[in-house]
């Protein structure tokens, strides 16, 4: 039998619970929506750059990682049928200390008994927490739990597919091949393993917070990074129950998402599970007790509004829309600051990016008052005439679209004076000069309603929309003139110059 392993150092000391912490969650885990981000290419080398941040010795290596230099051999156990329920527990930690040893699973051929021995025995623990005929665990066993499956996942992970490949870094993630990691059928046990500790009723949180501490927390964090959509999934539920049920670790957990964020954000642009972590924000958005904290309101302008700059937001615009909209769903005075935020990420060249951007703001509109519309109308009415006017198709649709929404047909209408004589110009030069037909009956479609709301508004528009355009034509008819008579002198100068000559 492998020789027990020495116990971990000094823990970290757990901070004050959060007394009045308003998130509460569900015992069954329900995403508001499915993250479709694809993952990246097939890759089988540890990287240093993507290195978790848990210290554990080569010999430690998670299922994945370096193997040992010599296969450990695995001692043949009973079955937990097989003895008194008197021994069950310390059968289960002689078989958790089995299950800390790794293998190397980029050889599918090396080891293949003992790895699958050792699947097996990962299986009977799973089965044996699920029963509920464990009872109470002992510390002891929870500590050697924990410690296993710390030894199993918290590992080097490989590298992101652009370093792998040689892919430039401007390479768009969502083209990129799911990579699927080998060691996956010993992970995924491990990692259902700690799902059912974590969300067992027998587990004691004033015990399991002493090893399910902030450096735990904060090393599988670490890990969604993983480029396996699958383990991501599984880390993505975990954290989720971890918050919920250890509220002493909330505070510390939303503050180290924000730090992920920031650094995504402004340095890298490249993690692969920032979708996974905005759906974990959505459910706990939404557990936000009102009025809300200060804390939470900087988290929405210093982390999640930036998060529409990077070029790759179609990876996790889905997750992103639904916390904003919550955010202004919990909060209705927070629309301005909300609107204003996305105007000041509003792609310039980028069109996808901007039609995403359109659906977005028709949802945080949709939760809009009137008193915060009339704060924000007027820049937004502006970018909004600059949509109707764009040559690529889909973003000009996307914005006449918004005139199908009830709500925001409300709030023009009883903004009206302000808003017709901001986007009447891009109407009617979509009128006269836009190539697409289905932008142009869209764009009729609208002149109708706004000719319909209030007529005597509507020719004031027109006639000085014609005003305009009349000095446009009679500018323009000038400064032609007067480049016409600059040639002429030009002209004149060189025939006296050869003249002279």
């Amino acid at each position: 039998m492998l020789n027990k392993i020495i116990k971990r150092g000094g823990r970290k000391p757990s901070s004050k619970s959060e007394a009045n912490e308003a998130a509460v969650f569900s015992s069954a885990y329900a995403a508001p929506f499915h993250n479709q981000r694809p993952a990246a290419s097939v890759v089988s080398v540890n990287h240093a750059s993507r290195a978790a941040s848990a210290s554990v010795p080569p010999s430690s290596a998670a299922g994945g990682g370096s193997a040992p230099a010599a296969a450990p051999s695995l001692e043949a156990l009973p079955l937990f049928r097989d003895v008194p329920a008197s021994e069950r527990q310390n059968l289960f930690l002689r078989k958790l200390q089995i299950c800390s040893a790794v293998f190397d699973f980029s050889d599918t051929l090396r080891s293949a008994r003992e790895k699958e021995a050792k699947r097996q025995t990962l299986q009977e623990l799973v089965d044996f927490i699920q029963s509920g005929s464990s009872g109470r665990l002992s510390e002891a066993v929870q500590e050697e739990l924990v410690r296993m499956v710390a030894i199993n996942i918290f590992r080097c992970l490989p590298p992101a597919a652009h370093e792998n490949t040689g892919s430039p870094e401007g390479a768009d993630p969502e083209e990129e091949d799911p990579y699927l990691d080998p060691a996956w059928p010993h992970l995924q046990i491990v990692y259902e393993l700690l799902l059912r500790y974590v969300i067992s009723t027998d587990t004691d949180t004033k015990v399991a917070k002493r090893y399910i501490d902030h450096s735990f927390v904060l090393r599988l964090l670490d890990l969604f990074d993983s480029e396996d959509p699958r383990e991501r999934e599984y880390l993505k539920t975990i954290l989720h129950r971890i918050y919920g049920k250890f509220m002493v670790h909330r505070p510390f957990i939303r503050k180290a998402i924000n730090n992920i964020f920031y650094r995504f954000i402004f340095e890298t642009e490249r993690h692969a599970g920032i979708g996974e972590l905005l759906e974990i924000l959505g459910s706990i958005i939404n557990g936000f007790a009102l009025p809300m904290k200060e804390e939470h309101k900087l988290f929405l302008v210093r982390a999640l509004i930036p998060l529409h700059k990077p070029k790759c937001i179609g990876m996790y615009h889905q997750q992103l829309s639904y916390c904003i909209t919550q955010f202004v769903e919990k909060d209705y005075k927070l629309a301005d600051t909300v609107i204003r935020g996305l105007l000041k990420y509003w792609p310039v060249t980028n069109c996808g990016k901007e039609v995403l951007l359109l659906g977005e703001l028709e949802e945080v509109l949709e939760a809009t008052q009137p008193a915060e519309f009339q704060r924000c109308m007027v820049p937004l009415f502006k970018q909004i005439g600059r949509c109707l006017n764009s040559s690529h198709f889909q973003v000009a649709e996307r914005a006449l679209f918004l005139w199908n929404n009830d709500h925001i047909v409300s709030l023009i209408a009883q903004n009206r004076n302000v808003i017709f004589p901001i986007i009447f110009e891009a109407l009617e030069r979509n009128m006269q000069s836009h190539w697409n037909q289905a932008v142009h009956g869209l764009t009729a479609n609208v002149r109708k309603m706004f000719l319909d709301m209030d007529n005597d508004l509507f020719e004031e528009c027109q006639r000085q929309f014609i005003e305009k355009e009349s000095k446009a034509k009679s500018s323009e008819e000038q400064r032609e003139l007067k480049w016409k008579r600059l040639e002429e002198m030009v002209e004149a100068n060189d025939d006296e110059m050869v003249l002279v000559s």
